[in-house]
């Protein structure tokens, strides 16, 4: 199975401050959705941090975020051991598919993969 990245979710309150402080790191904004912000090296773009208020299609917020090559087979996979599913496979709005398993630490896990858009076949081409 290949991993594409692995990013830190920080939970917090302060979206701004921490956009600030990490930004006289290098880091930059790739992504806001308001309640969740992802920074990235301009340089390294899978060196990220990611900072939640909350998140609001899961029941918690998550430790981590593991991106997967196939995150259809890393749920098949972590299914097949046993191990607790948080909150179950889906597709989200703002583009992956993910979902959130609890790690022998307790840590929440989300496991995610781009989305592919799907080819509409009944369109002429």
């Amino acid at each position: 199975m290949s991993v594409r990245r692995v990013v830190p979710d920080i939970h917090t309150d302060a979206l701004e401050e921490n956009r600030t402080f990490y930004g006289l790191l290098g880091l930059e904004e790739v992504m806001n959705q308001g309640w969740v912000m992802t920074l990235a090296s301009p340089t390294n773009p899978t060196a990220q941090l990611t900072f939640m208020t909350e998140d609001r299609t899961a029941p918690v917020t998550p430790d981590m975020s593991i991106e997967v090559e196939d995150v259809d087979a890393a749920y098949a996979a972590v299914l097949a051991a046993g191990a607790e599913i948080v909150h179950p496979l889906q597709d989200e709005e703002w583009g992956v598919r993910r979902f959130f398993t609890k790690d022998p630490n307790g840590r929440i896990v989300n496991v995610l993969g781009h989305a592919t858009p799907r080819r509409d076949t009944t369109a002429d081409d």
